[in-house]
């Protein structure tokens, strides 16, 4: 079987190039990119995100990002956000008193941690959902973490027949939402290309899903 092929979207985050590593350790053929093409015609899309919530919004609109992700969602062409490439895919981002706007996949906001700490940085467990398949044989693993906001509550009310999402949580100070899964949509808070081992076999893990 053909390796599938993920473009990880270029728009200047700094991550791209780990991510597009660990990507290809994980077997994919990967592109570095934001051309409309190449990106719907990708197997996966991954958007990496460093930095914060505001900037990366910028930094998304200025290759029609959230054009991109939304015409592949609405494909049902899977996506994987990570750190604030999860971050922007809810509605807000309430950082240092401003409130900004992002791509709104989700309803919600992202707002910094109660913690004696921050940002949270390290390793980390999770909780996993029961019939997760990004998580399948990782329930168990740590994975890296480095933020100080995230989504702490999840406020998408979904009906049947469709699916709920799986919600994977962790905790620092207070509880966040460390990983979702909802349909071709995917995201995790965490860094899987930070995350060693554990975090290759998440992204074979999703690539299986490809």
């Amino acid at each position: 079987m053909a390796s599938p092929t993920v473009v990880v979207l270029d728009y200047g985050s700094g991550n791209v190039h780990s991510a597009a590593k660990a990507l290809e350790l994980a077997g994919a053929r990967v592109e570095l990119t934001a051309d409309r093409d190449r990106v719907d015609a990708a197997d996966g899309l991954l958007v990496p995100g460093v930095g914060a919530f505001s900037a990366v919004m910028d930094a998304l609109a200025t290759v029609r990002g959230g054009a991109l992700i939304e015409r592949r969602l609405t494909g049902s062409r899977p996506v994987l956000g990570i750190c604030v490439g999860m971050q922007v895919l809810f509605e807000h981002g309430v950082e240092r008193g401003n409130d900004t706007p992002g791509l709104g996949e989700w309803p919600g906001s992202v707002t910094e941690l109660e913690a004696p700490v921050l940002p949270h940085m390290g390793w980390n467990t999770v909780e996993t959902p029961k019939d997760t398949r990004l998580f399948a044989g990782l329930e168990d693993e740590r994975f890296y973490f480095v933020h100080s906001f995230a989504a702490q509550t999840w406020e998408l009310d979904v009906q049947p027949p469709f699916p709920a999402p799986l919600l994977t949580w962790a905790e620092h100070g207070s509880r966040f939402l460390a990983a979702v899964e909802n349909g071709p949509l995917t995201a995790t808070q965490f860094h899987p290309e930070k995350s060693g081992e554990p975090g290759i076999r998440l992204l074979k893990n999703w690539l299986a899903t490809l």
